[in-house]
């Protein structure tokens, strides 16, 4: 596995057309590469991974997951699909042809909001909060197995700790 990591982690000198580029870039150095490489291959990988794990054994997708598991965090099993998208990182057209989806399949359903008429909430069905407690165990065992248990508390923290502060960055920057 570090071997594709690090043949992914190309110098700016053998790139072709690089030895043009303004010496303004902060160029990685091979720690920050690695660090960087290494979490996008894992990142794609555990996705992949836990995805399948959900998929093999309930026939549901990791994403349609990820909404029902925000959709059960709420009161009544329901949230305006602006925030939604906000909480999945998702366009608002890509998770309105997901909710889309799901709604076909009976697992949620869609309507107005009763705050707010212009809004639209999405809502978990009995189906779908059944299939979420079905499937919640699956989820957890890929995620202690192929994370979790693999750092120590201390990195566990640590990961904690960076990733909150990336998350508050880019909400910010995306504000």
């Amino acid at each position: 596995m570090w071997r594709r990591v690090r043949c992914m982690s190309a110098r700016r000198s053998s790139l072709p057309g690089m030895s043009e580029v303004s010496d303004d870039v902060r160029w990685l150095s091979d720690r920050e590469m690695l660090a960087w490489r290494s979490y996008v291959v894992a990142t794609l990988m555990l996705r992949h991974r836990l995805h399948r794990e959900l998929s093999d054994e309930h026939h549901i997708s990791l994403t349609d997951y990820e909404v029902l598991v925000c959709l059960s965090m709420r009161p009544q099993n329901r949230m305006r699909m602006t925030e939604l998208a906000s909480m999945l990182g998702s366009t608002k057209s890509r998770l309105s042809h997901q909710v889309g989806r799901m709604e076909m399949t009976g697992l949620v359903r869609r309507g107005q909001d009763p705050e707010d008429k212009r809004g639209v909430v999405a809502e978990l069905t009995p189906a779908g909060e059944e299939l979420l407690e079905k499937s919640a165990p699956t989820h957890v065992t890929g995620v202690r197995g192929h994370l979790i248990d693999l750092l120590t508390e201390e990195e566990q923290s640590a990961m904690g700790t960076a990733f909150s502060r990336v998350l508050a960055h880019l909400t910010e920057v995306d504000g």
